[in-house]
């Protein structure tokens, strides 16, 4: 809980030092981002925020959030089909477990993927601007709702 504070202030210090006003709405829309860990799109996050504000509209959470990745402090997820969600808990590249089931996203850490990006620089010579890495299966939520053959009965 310490965590999403800081994180929630130190968004609100990087709006404030770049002149933008944090309405009450607004301020709504950085707590979501802060806690969720589920990755949400805008059109949850929006969702949620009507719940406090019925009358926020869905232009003025695009706004924010699309400020938020802006200034490199929210990580979109796009999915093609203009399907996007966002992580506003760790805006820097890291891996992503995907269920193709539930469209649930779940962070992964990896020890190694830290020197990746550099390693690939040095020995392609390309200049890494920036990466993602998704693995893409089914949770074990989805899992656990799916009989597997070889658990069925023949009789």
């Amino acid at each position: 809980m310490k965590e999403n504070q800081n994180r929630l202030e130190w968004l609100v210090a990087r709006l404030r030092e770049r002149g933008f006003r944090l309405t009450p709405q607004r301020m709504a829309v950085l707590r979501i981002l802060v806690a969720s860990e589920g990755h949400p799109s805008v059109e949850m996050i929006h969702e949620r925020v009507r719940a406090e504000f019925p009358m926020v509209s869905l232009a003025t959470v695009y706004k924010t959030v699309h400020l938020l990745k802006e200034i490199g402090e929210v990580l979109e997820l796009a999915f093609g089909d203009d399907h996007r969600r966002y992580d506003g808990n760790r805006p820097r590249p890291h891996p992503h477990l995907i269920c193709v089931k539930c469209h649930s996203i779940a962070d992964v850490d990896f020890a190694g993927l830290a020197e990746l990006p550099d390693e690939i620089a040095h020995n392609s010579g390309y200049q890494i601007l920036n990466h993602r890495l998704d693995f893409f299966g089914i949770c074990p939520a989805c899992q656990a709702q799916v009989p597997h053959a070889s658990d069925r009965r023949y009789d």
